[in-house]
């Protein structure tokens, strides 16, 4: 026991000494990063960069950086590497703070920030686009083994307030490292391009990478203000209705069946509604399946029309749009006649209805008129 107890004291001694450089006290200082830098590196896209700084006390710690984004949306992470890529939209301008922080579970420190900016770019106000909307469809592509699916971008603006008549705009987009300039414009009553269609684009059907718009412009007479906007895939892909949609009647046993839309997204990604109208009452069904096969039972005296579309399941991605109701399908009999031949029926009986109040309005006047002249014969 007498021989353990310096081991023990010596043991204390050097976890106390351990902690001690471990963990951040009063003395250490900490000092803000250098040459901090903010470069646009793509549409939307900017990368910051600093050092650290070499006057900063060395110490057995590991430092860390907080980041934070000051406009044009504000946002705070940290990281322990010495740069960062942020995908913003830049027409507002950007600017950013970083700061060295040395973190434990039981206190925070930190260094003064370092700040840099990037100002908006040039442009008279009320020339630059506005409402500015894009969509994304997908298609098969019987040609290409190795992309057996194309995605198509269409973007649709209004030309700015007070954009001069000769204003024309220019459209890029950037998804993920690829940028593309529109070659395919639709154009107002006075030659200014107002939409872009892309029908094949380096947009992955399946990705989850923001899709940036930039809309740029020129005028002889005023600096256009360009106007750049970030898309998220699942918020505007155009979902394609589901294929081939039958529909059965066996007695009292309606049987609807489908598959799936053209879409790189594999059989178990989609969720499915089914619209069923009964054309003799006008009650409408409509019931939500994770399947592609529906049983209803039903009154067979009477006539359906059916339509069924489709939606991404969040098991695969983020909610986004259904896609349009496929063409009707119709089954069954139709009891009821036309409204056409209803509309013939009540004209008719109303007609002879008409005639017969005429025919005893006439003879109601006709009878005293006979009876005078039996009157004058006598």
């Amino acid at each position: 026991m007498i021989i353990m107890a310096p081991v023990l004291l010596i043991l204390l001694g050097a976890t106390e000494i351990l902690q001690a450089d471990l963990l951040p006290d009063d003395k250490i200082s900490l000092l803000p990063p250098v040459n901090f830098t903010i470069k646009v590196t793509g549409l939307a896209q900017v990368l910051l960069r600093w050092e650290p700084n070499p006057d900063q006390e060395q110490r057995n710690v590991n430092l860390e950086y907080q980041v934070k984004i000051n406009a044009p949306k504000e946002d705070d992470y940290e990281t322990r590497i010495t740069e960062s890529k942020c995908v913003t939209i830049l027409h507002k301008g950007f600017s950013a703070s970083v700061r060295t922080i040395l973190q434990n579970d039981h206190s925070l420190l930190a260094s003064s920030w370092a700040s840099a900016e990037l100002h908006a770019p040039p442009g008279s106000p009320g020339t630059s686009v506005v409402n500015l909307t894009c969509t994304t469809n997908t298609t098969a592509d019987n040609y290409s083994h190795l992309r057996p699916y194309q995605v198509s971008l269409h973007c649709t603006w209004l030309v700015g307030t007070d954009a001069p008549e000769d204003t024309q705009y220019f459209l890029y987009y950037r998804y993920g490292s690829w940028t593309e300039e529109c070659q395919e414009y639709s154009k107002d009553s006075m030659g200014r391009n107002i939409a872009c269609w892309f029908p094949r684009t380096f947009i992955h059907s399946r990705g989850r990478d923001w899709l940036a718009v930039l809309v740029n412009g020129s005028s002889k007479h005023s600096a256009i203000k360009p106007f750049d906007q970030l898309f998220a895939l699942h918020a505007i892909d155009q979902i394609n209705p589901p294929l081939n949609v039958t529909a059965e009647i066996k007695g009292t046993r309606l049987s609807i069946q489908w598959e799936k839309p053209v879409s790189a997204f594999p059989i178990h990604c989609f969720d499915y509604e089914v619209k069923i109208h009964n054309a003799r009452n006008g009650y409408l069904q409509i019931e939500k399946m994770m399947t592609n096969a529906f049983i209803s039972i039903i009154d067979d005296l009477s006539k359906y029309d059916v339509q069924v579309r489709a939606a991404v399941s969040s098991m695969c991605r983020e909610a986004g749009l259904w896609s349009e109701w496929s063409q009707p399908i119709y089954v069954g009999k139709d009891e009821h006649k036309p409204l056409r031949q209803w509309f013939l029926i009540v004209l008719m009986a109303t007609i002879c209805f008409i005639l017969l109040i005429l025919l005893l309005i006439c003879r109601i006047k006709l009878v005293p008129l006979r009876q005078k002249l039996k009157s004058s014969v006598i």
